[in-house]
């Protein structure tokens, strides 16, 4: 069972790890070499282009890595389309998705029983991890909204609030690629794939039968009940902090804990939790224990929970006078002062891209 250690010691040497070619080659397998680098991705801990750099000072050219670059380049495109869509990214993005018959959580998806053996023991390994391949990720999407017809927009609450890799952007917009309402077609799959890919043997499953027959089928019964489950995340009290009004302050939040920005820099250092951000977009006690393991890579942090004028009233700060800087975010654009640039992997391209292909082919070019 993946294991994901928080000191930035040892996320480097998981970076350091990886075997592009290798992963080019065998990733859609939930055996096969991943690199488990999305939770500090999503975290900001470190970047797409940090990344990047690593194995081309290695001497890998784009050729070799090309599927590895790509998977980072997917992650960046979702971030360009929430940049610029805002939360045109919470709806169907391109068209209303088809063939909708539910707008709740499924049972089957809470109660990790769908019917699907590697799906199932899939969605109990996140609860209990934090952590789902990939690959389980789009079947378990395709099943809950293409076989269960039932829209994505609560299920993908859900996994978010499961994910410690949750991003918004990410997850959202995948589950929508999937669902059909920012791709040009549904992505189906059947049970003879999902046993290729994850090492299972189940047969007779209302999966097992070829993808002609999958579009028409009637939604199976242990698809259709809904799931009574309220997300919520309970923030720790709120402890002093201390400023030094006569110092900028850096602030920090879940998407961005980059413990190297402006680390040479003297500077108060506050990870903002925000009430008002996490009661939008709740996530488990275990994902916020790991953000905060996170935070603790960057020297001098301290934890303020409440919201931004909160910080300012108790510390009797002006957004004018006082020096804020933050990493740009769509998440966080209400914050003041300096917003620092982040890291893309290539920083040229900018907009939005209907489609990840447009975005690739112009990314590809600067790399």
């Amino acid at each position: 069972m993946q294991h994901f250690p928080t000191d930035y010691t040892s996320i480097l040497q998981r970076i350091d790890a990886v075997d592009p070619v290798r992963y080019g080659k065998t990733r859609n397998y939930i055996n096969g070499a991943v690199s488990y680098l999305s939770p500090y991705i999503s975290r900001g801990v470190i970047s797409t282009r940090q990344v990047y750099e690593a194995f081309v000072a290695k001497g890998y050219s784009l050729y070799q890595m090309e599927k590895w670059v790509s998977e980072l380049a997917w992650r960046d495109y979702f971030q360009q389309v929430w940049k610029h869509q805002g939360k045109g990214i919470f709806t169907d993005l391109k068209q209303p998705q088809p063939d909708v018959q539910f707008h709740h959580l499924p049972a089957a998806l809470a109660n990790a029983n769908t019917g699907i053996d590697a799906i199932d023991e899939g969605l109990q390994q996140l609860q209990e991890t934090g952590y789902m391949h990939n690959h389980l990720r789009m079947y378990t999407a395709s099943i809950i909204c293409n076989i269960g017809r039932c829209h994505w927009s609560q299920p993908a609450e859900w996994l978010y609030y499961h994910l410690l890799d949750g991003d918004l952007a990410s997850n959202h917009c995948s589950w929508q690629w999937v669902a059909g309402s920012f791709s040009s077609k549904k992505y189906l799959c059947n049970q003879e794939n999902i046993n290729k890919y994850t090492g299972s043997s189940q047969r007779h499953s209302y999966l097992d039968t070829s993808y002609d027959l999958l579009p028409d089928m009637h939604v199976p019964a242990t698809l259709q009940t809904a799931a009574n489950i309220m997300l919520q995340t309970v923030l720790p009290a709120m402890a002093p902090v201390q400023i030094d009004a006569s110092l900028p302050t850096l602030l920090y939040n879940s998407y961005n804990l980059d413990p190297q920005r402006r680390s040479q820099q003297p500077a108060n250092r506050i990870l903002l939790l925000e009430p008002s951000h996490f009661a939008q977009y709740p996530v488990s006690e275990k994902v916020l224990q790991f953000i905060l393991d996170l935070s603790k890579n960057i020297p001098g942090i301290q934890v303020f929970t409440g919201e931004l004028h909160d910080l300012y009233q108790i510390h009797n700060l002006s957004a004018t006078a006082h020096s804020f800087y933050s990493k740009e975010h769509p998440a966080f654009t209400h914050y003041p002062g300096q917003k620092d640039a982040r890291d893309w992997l290539a920083p040229q391209v900018q907009g939005y891209f209907p489609s990840f292909f447009n975005y690739w082919k112009k990314v590809s070019r600067h790399l």
